[in-house]
């Protein structure tokens, strides 16, 4: 991933400074999509061990406190 992250900076900064090749497009791209693949993975997993606790004391899993607040709109 650091790696990942590594080649994702030096696209950008080549893109401010002189412009990238069609090929480094598609590669910065890809290169995007897999990042936000990973990091959505990592946020679900990290919100799948995460309770809301309420006024009242009840303590429950974040997906069922935010599928009710959804559920109350």
């Amino acid at each position: 991933m650091d790696e990942m992250i590594k080649r994702i900076n030096e696209l950008a900064k080549k893109k401010r400074e002189e412009g990238l090749t069609e090929a480094e497009q598609a590669e910065q791209k890809e290169l995007y999509k897999k990042y936000l693949k990973g990091f959505r993975n990592n946020m679900e997993k990290q919100l799948d061990n995460t309770d809301v606790e309420f006024p009242d004391g009840r303590v429950v899993p974040f997906k069922e406190a935010a599928k009710k607040s959804r559920d109350n709109k």
